[in-house]
This record gives structure tokens, sequence and C-alpha cells, in this order.
């Protein structure tokens, strides 16, 4: 292991053993907030400091086995013992690499999924729908909660565009890499040929922003207007004004909002959307600079192209990213997306590294 990760993780235990000092102090709880700051900050520390232990007690290990050696009678157990701990180092300092890999600081947060209906008319809405089905049923596996915030069904079916917020821990770091041009090819319903059409949607993944320490609103700069809401959703939804429609003037950035019953929620709904889509777009205008230096498979923030293929014919599913082919599509949209996410991820440390080495 080179000198600078084990200054690293060096200063990592002596930062632990701080935090478990400050911790356990009396007088911790009295400000709750720094409180939780600090146990998160343990909560990230803690498990790099439990692999880097592990790391010195297999040095330690072979260092033992190896003042064994002159023992003619240990030497094969010796021998034996070194080669297992020398594994074990190998596979400890590529965990240890992968975990001291720069955090993403939003992973944690909750997201704003958004889903449109692109080239296909009612079979793209449809498709839309059963998107928003997939990731509803993932959110359901994980435990995590999801609210609409907008939605335009299609008169066939599914949905014109759906806006959700899905709220759980880790939420955006297994979804970020959601983001871009899903296309399905699939016999529609209303086809009596029995010809396969080609569909497509759009998704966009964004992590809930916090509107004071991420992104500045200057109320000068919004355009709010309120109107009747349309749909279903009983008398009193078409009897007041609790649709909101917001427009940031500098970026033209439009959000609507009209599913709540109270133009209060429904304004602060759309204000935490349109937050997040602001810091989205400048997130996306800084990758776009890092990726002229170099490409990133899937991390580069690009939503323009196809990132990923639904093939029920064949019943597969491929990520065009990392030329992943998975042939079990009914477990997939049925909310089975771990084999997708767990690959992405993967990759994404695999760039990570490679970028570390140059």
């Amino acid at each position: 292991m080179n000198k600078s990760i084990t200054a690293k993780l060096t200063q990592l235990s002596v930062r632990l053993e701080e935090l478990n000092r400050l911790l356990s102090s009396e007088t911790i709880t009295s400000n709750l907030d720094n409180y939780r700051k600090l146990t998160r900050e343990r909560a990230e520390i803690a498990p790099v400091v439990e692999l880097y232990d592990a790391y010195l007690q297999s040095e330690r290990d072979i260092h033992t086995a190896q003042a064994m050696c002159g023992d003619a009678e240990m030497r094969d157990f010796a021998d034996s013992e070194i080669r297992e701990g020398k594994e074990r180092l190998t596979q400890i300092e590529a965990e240890l690499q992968k975990q001291l890999l720069p955090k993403d600081p939003s992973d944690e947060r909750n997201i704003f999924l958004e889903i449109r209906a692109g080239t296909g008319g009612d079979e793209s809405a449809l498709f839309a729908g059963d998107l928003f089905r997939m990731y509803a049923r993932f959110a359901e596996r994980q435990r995590w909660q999801v609210e609409i915030i907008s939605q335009s069904p299609s008169e066939a079916g599914g949905y014109k565009e759906i806006i959700a917020k899905i709220m759980g821990n880790g939420a955006y770091s297994k979804l970020k890499f959601e983001s871009g041009g899903h296309r399905v090819q699939r016999v529609p319903a209303t086809e009596t040929q029995g010809r396969i059409h080609t569909s497509a949607c759009t998704v966009a993944v964004m992590p809930e922003a916090d509107e004071i320490m991420d992104v500045v609103l200057n109320p000068a700069e919004l355009r709010i207007d309120t109107y009747r809401a349309s749909g279903a959703g009983g008398q009193h939804i078409n009897k007041t004004d609790s649709a909101v429609r917001i427009t940031h003037l500098p970026t033209n950035i439009v959000v609507e909002c009209q599913d709540g019953r109270s133009q209060h929620k429904n304004k602060a709904q759309a204000m935490s959307v349109l937050a997040a889509r602001i810091r989205d777009k400048q997130t996306q205008e800084q990758q776009s600079k890092q990726a002229a230096t170099r490409k990133s498979l899937i991390g580069s923030g690009d939503r323009s192209g196809r990132i990923r293929t639904y093939n029920f014919p064949q019943g597969r599913i491929t990520d065009h990213r990392i030329n992943l082919t998975l042939y079990k599509i009914e477990q997939i949209m049925d909310g089975d997306l771990n084999d997708l996410c767990s690959a992405l991820i993967s990759e994404h440390q695999a760039e990570q590294l490679a970028a570390m080495g140059e």
C-alpha cells in the first residue's frame, strides 16, 4: 500500500478515536444538529477504519508466520499462513481503495424521479407507466417511500409525464445512473399484425436539493402563476386556484405542481423540484467539462443518448454503457434492479480507480 493511502488511513483512525470521545461526552446531546453531524461522520469512517485494522492484523500475522519459517517442523504451516495472509492483504487493499474513492455528497439524499414519454405515441406513454411501476416496486423492496409530485396521464394509459419523490437512505446512490434514454421493443396491445414497435422514454434522477445550502433562489428571478388544476381529484381540485407553476427566469426552467389540494403544499413541492433541477443543471455542466478531458461511460451527466433497451420478445434488457445484457426482463420490470444497479456502480468505481492511477 502506498504512503499516501497509509497516511490517509492513519488520519481516519485518529479521527475515529476523536469522534468516539466526542460522542461519549455527556454534553453532546445538548446540540442535536452537531450530534447528528458527528454521528453521520462516524458512520462513514468506522467501516474504513475496521478494514484498515484488519489489514494491519493480516500484516502482523504474516510477520509472525515468517518468524516461524526457521523451524523445519513449522515451515509448511508458516508458508501456508503467509500465502493466505498475502491473499487477504490484496483483497483488503482493493476494498480500501474503493472505500477511499471520492464520495458523492448527494449519495444519501432523497431523489426526484422524472419520466417523460418520447417517440412512440400511446405506446411510449404506456412504457413510461411501466418504468414508473418498475422504480416504485424497486423503492418498495428497499423500504423507501414514493410520493407523486405531478402527473400527466395518457388517454390510452400510462403517463405523458410523471414526477415523483423517492425518500430513503441511499436512494440517489443506487438510482443516479438511471438518467437517460430508455428504449422499448415489443408488440403493443393495439397491434393487430403482431409487429414489434420501438418506443422511447427519458428518465431523469435528481438528488433533492437543500434549498438553503445548495441553491439560492432569488424571488426576483421567479415568476409564480396559480391556476385551476385539471384532471381527476374530485370537486375541490377543480374549483380553486390550487395548481402552481413556477418559472425560473434565468434558466427558463418551468415546474408545475397540481396534485395536492393545497396551493401552499403545491408551491412548496414545486420549489423543491425547481431547486433540484437547477442544482442538477449545474452538476451536469460541471460533469460535461470533466468528460471533455476524460470520457466517462456512465458518470458524464449526458442524458441525450440511449442508455438501455428493453426487448420484450427476447426477454432481455441491455445496458449499452457497460455492454450488460440480462435475460430476466419480467423480474427487472417488477423492480428487481439490484443486478443492474450493482454493475453500474462497480463500473463507475473502476473508472474512478483508473483515473486515480493516471
